[in-house]
This record gives C-alpha cells, structure tokens and sequence, in this order.
C-alpha cells in the first residue's frame, strides 16, 4: 500500500465528544468457543486492586445484562451457534452504546467474546446515523466469516462481515436453516438497517490467523491490513498515518482492541484463540497512543480476556489493564 497523501493536508471531520469515560461492562462469552472470557473483566478489576490502582472506582460504569446461561440450552444453530442469543446481546450493547455516546460520554466498552463488538459498532451507527463510521481492528483474526462460511459457527468470528454486511456466499460451505438465516438478518440490521461501515473504512493490524474465505473477502473489497511485520518494517508512526489517511473522510473512529493480538507466547496464552508472532504490550501502546492522536475515535473496545487459560498467573488481565490505563490518562489529560 502506497498512499502519498500529505497527512499535514488531511482534514480530519470530528464527532463533538466529550473525553469522561463511561465503561461498559459486558461480561458475555456466548459468543466464544471456549468458555470463561465472561470473567475477563473481573480479571482486570482484580489487576487494579493488586497494582493499588482505584480504576474502576473512579471511572462511570454501567452493566450490560447478559444470557451466559444460555450456554446449557441445546443449540439448534449449528453455523451460528446460539445465534439468537448473541443477536439480543449486541441489541443490549448497542443500545447501551447509543444511550451513552448521545450523553456526550466516552464509552470504553469491556466486553468477554469479541462477538458483541457488532453491537458496538451499531451503537455508534445509532447514535450518529448520519455520520461516516471508520472501524480500527486490532486481532490476530479477521472475524469475517458468516454463518455460510464460518468451519466453527461460533460467533466471536462473525462481527465485522455482519457489520458490513457480507454474507460471502462465493465462498459458502454451510447450509444454515431458515431460523439462522433469519437471526443473521436480525444481526445485520441491529442499530440501523444494513450495513454499519463501509469496507474501505475497516483497517487491521495485527492480522495473521484467518481462513480462505476472510482472505477473499479481504482482497475483493481491498480491506486495508497492516501485520505485525509491516508494522515493525515500516514503523508505528507512519502505519497510523496510512491510517489516518484511509479513514480521512470518516466522522466517528471505533477502535477494537482483542488481545490475541498481542504475542501468546511473550505476554500470556490468556485468551481463546491464542496465536504467536504478535505484537508487544509496548508496541500496543504505542500504536493506540498514536490513533488517539491523529483520528478522532469514538469508542475503544477491548475483548477475550480470558483468565482460566492464562499460564501466567494473571498476565494476561494485567498486561490489559496497563494499556487501558494509559490511554485513560490521556483521555483524561484531552477532557482537563
């Protein structure tokens, strides 16, 4: 990717926020293969009293009701499972998002599985239905599948092919009922009809563990991806230019950060879908630091913290919860 836009010309349209933090709290993991990203967030609570930190004392916080019980029913979705459950927990979160965007909030969204960042997505789209809305994917995965495609039907691997509305039946393997059709549909259209973003306002980093079928999905729609290796060849600073310059025309910036994208192998296998070869903690910081300063972001997410997997004690958690930290300062440094 070659873009010789001069960066100092770009005019970046921003959504009028304000900097104070609410966190919203969304422990569901039903989403997920594998279960106990649902105590993600304890995690993280548990890592701020151990570090004397007061965080989630000082900070705005709501809870997103969740269905983890669901877990038990018989699953009657085989390609998407409990799909119908998923789709009323991002119909929860988006409306929370919504609610506390509009109060003129900085919503940090702490969510278990990654599924439910479909429902933030669709909050901002609610909360400013006339505004452009560029998304920043910070995963090992591409989370692009469908419930025609997906080889799991597992959920945390379908948010952003729902949120631009991309079925890939090109690609399809799966023959889901009409009952999963019809949820598909359902999780389509949460928060506004259709799709949320455009595919040339979605731009990863970190992107290294993905099926063919994300692949061609990728390539047809010319997703902007930015790996681990491009990132430290050509340097924080200028793959958040690149950025900068992809997302120029959008209003609201959502950033999502899960945290396989970091290296299991260096920080902590606390996580789902564990993958090697990622990004340091330091390498994180800095990139969201730099995002932060030159794209005006709406909403961070971070997502499957999942401490019954961690090797490390509480690494994992606490490794997040340094990096919320830091980027917290700065909001709060922007809102004095």
């Amino acid at each position: 990717m070659n873009l010789t836009t001069d960066i100092s010309l770009l005019s970046m349209p921003v959504v009028p926020l304000d900097m104070t933090i609410q966190l919203i709290k969304n422990r569901s993991d039903i989403g997920a293969g594998t279960r106990g990203s649902d105590l993600g967030i304890d995690a993280l609570e548990i890592a701020a009293i151990n570090s004397g930190n007061d965080y989630f004392n000082r900070n705005k916080y709501i809870d997103v009701l969740t269905r983890n019980e669901t877990i038990y029913n018989k699953n009657n979705n085989t390609f998407a499972k409990r799909i119908e459950h998923v789709a009323e927990q991002c119909e929860r979160v988006a409306a929370t998002v919504k609610v506390s965007l509009q109060k003129g909030y900085f919503p940090i969204v702490l969510s278990g599985d990654h599924s439910s960042a479909l429902g933030t997505i669709s909050g901002i789209k609610a909360a400013f239905p006339e505004k452009t809305i560029g998304v920043i994917w910070i995963d090992a995965h591409a989370d692009l599948h469908s419930p025609f495609t997906s080889p799991s039907g597992n959920i945390h691997g379908m948010p952003l092919a729902a949120a631009i509305s991309e079925d890939n039946i090109a690609c399809q393997v799966n023959e889901p009922g009409t009952e999963t059709q019809q949820h598909w549909e359902r999780l389509k259209n949460i928060g506004a009809p259709g799709a949320k973003l455009l595919s040339e306002h979605l731009v990863y980093f970190g992107l290294r563990d993905y099926e063919s079928a994300e692949a061609s999905v990728i390539a047809e729609k010319n997703i902007s991806v930015f790996t681990v290796a491009q990132v430290r060849e050509k340097g924080i600073r200028q793959c958040v230019e690149q950025t900068q310059a992809l997302l120029q025309h959008c209003d609201a910036v959502y950033i999502s950060f899960d945290v396989d994208s970091m290296d299991c192998e260096q920080v902590s296998y606390g996580t789902g879908t564990p993958v090697p070869v990622g990004f340091m903690p330091k390498e994180i910081s800095d990139i969201l630091s730099r995002l932060f300063e030159l794209l005006p972001v709406a909403c961070l997410e971070l997502a499957e913290i999942n401490p019954l997997l961690d090797n490390k004690g509480n690494l994992m958690a606490e490794t997040a919860f340094q990096l919320l930290d830091t980027i917290s300062v700065l909001l709060e440094e922007k809102n004095n």
